[in-house]
């Protein structure tokens, strides 16, 4: 099953793509704005408004040889802790070997904008290439779990 964090996704249609070739169910979880799909593997699950309500409920249903889609680092961290794979959408994996450190820089730099209100960029727009190593990622990742 992969699990994707909906929202802010730029690669919905994607995953779909390579979920579709490998037989392998999606479901959106969203808070809203996400329409509808009709394909069988698919499925959106909107969860109630409020903070981190798409995470808790991934969080809560996610386990061993399931894949979670998200930019989202705490969440990212409680899938690996439940035995999951975790894929960025820029295609990076994080795994128990790496997702503490990006929790770390998350924090750091989520202080650093709250000490410098000058200090505020997004860091770099997502692109083609990102895409590119996203779809290589999940290729791989499916492979993988089907050993």
């Amino acid at each position: 099953m992969i699990y994707v964090d909906a929202d802010a996704c730029p690669v919905k249609d994607e995953i779909l793509r390579v979920a579709e070739r490998h037989g392998t169910e999606v479901v959106y979880v969203a808070n809203g704005g996400i329409r509808p799909t009709t394909h069988p593997l698919a499925r959106v699950r909107i969860v109630p408004e409020g903070p981190d309500a798409a995470d808790m409920w991934i969080a809560g249903r996610i386990g061993p040889g399931d894949l979670c889609v998200t930019a989202d680092i705490p969440l990212a961290a409680r899938c690996v802790a439940a035995g999951a794979r975790v894929l960025k959408p820029n295609g990076e994996a994080l795994t128990a070997a790496n997702v503490g450190a990006a929790l770390a820089t998350r924090d750091l730099m989520a202080d650093l904008r709250a000490a410098d209100p000058f200090r505020q960029g997004g860091g770099r727009p997502f692109g083609r290439a990102d895409r590119s190593r996203f779809l290589d990622a999940l290729e791989r990742e499916l492979r993988l779990a089907r050993r």
